[in-house]
């Protein structure tokens, strides 16, 4: 496998805050998601594992951008009018899957989140601020991504550690709100800061 934060080292240098939208568990969801995960799935070199609180489902990676670089007030308001037109829908995540830098979990339905994705991303372009979109084609999260030591791990122990696993492992997220974020990683964790949260149509 490979190390995803060498990987994404070049468009996504280490400590530069770019701009993410995404869809954020909430703190009993979060849990509830990790919660069927032993310590012993992820206790491997190569492998970090992601904290509930750092749990997230991308729709939009503003590849280039920092909060510095838009006016944030302007894409909020267009945004948060858009989202009043869009419904809350529920993501229903299963099993994991092992990609080349992550395991993740992948969600469902797509459609209602692929509607979101381009929408986000067309109000975000329309900043007129260059940038090069990394828009979500489905909705997963990363559950563990890969990092220094991970050419040594073995993805079928792997996958079979994970198919041992009798614990149920399909949890739903309410997609109620989205959110932006400034977000950054340091080569062996993803952080961000919170700049907006914003509900969707009928949402407190």
């Amino acid at each position: 496998m490979e190390n995803f934060f060498e990987r994404v080292a070049k468009a996504w240098p280490v400590g530069r805050r770019d701009l993410h939208w995404h869809i954020l568990p909430a703190a009993s969801e979060a849990d509830a998601l990790l919660a069927s995960y032993p310590e012993t799935v992820f206790s491997r070199p190569g492998l970090v594992r992601v904290p509930s609180e750092w749990l997230h489902c991308t729709l939009l990676h503003a590849v280039g951008i920092s909060a510095a670089d838009v006016d944030v007030d302007a894409l909020v308001r267009d945004v948060r009018a858009h989202a009043q037109q869009v419904a809350p829908f529920t993501l229903t995540f299963d099993r994991p899957a092992i990609a080349p830098v992550a395991i993740e979990i992948s969600g469902w339905p797509g459609a209602p989140f692929s509607r979101l994705v381009e929408s986000i991303t067309q109000l975000t372009q329309e900043q007129r601020t260059a940038f090069r979109p990394a828009a979500s084609r489905y909705p997963h999260m990363s559950i563990a991504y890969t990092g220094p030591g991970s050419e040594e791990i073995d993805p079928v122990s792997l996958r079979a550690a994970l198919a041992g696993l009798e614990a149920p492992l399909s949890h739903t997220v309410r997609a109620d709100r989205i959110h932006l974020v400034e977000q950054w990683h340091d080569g062996a964790t993803i952080k961000w800061e919170p700049i907006a949260s914003i509900p969707l149509k009928g949402s407190a």
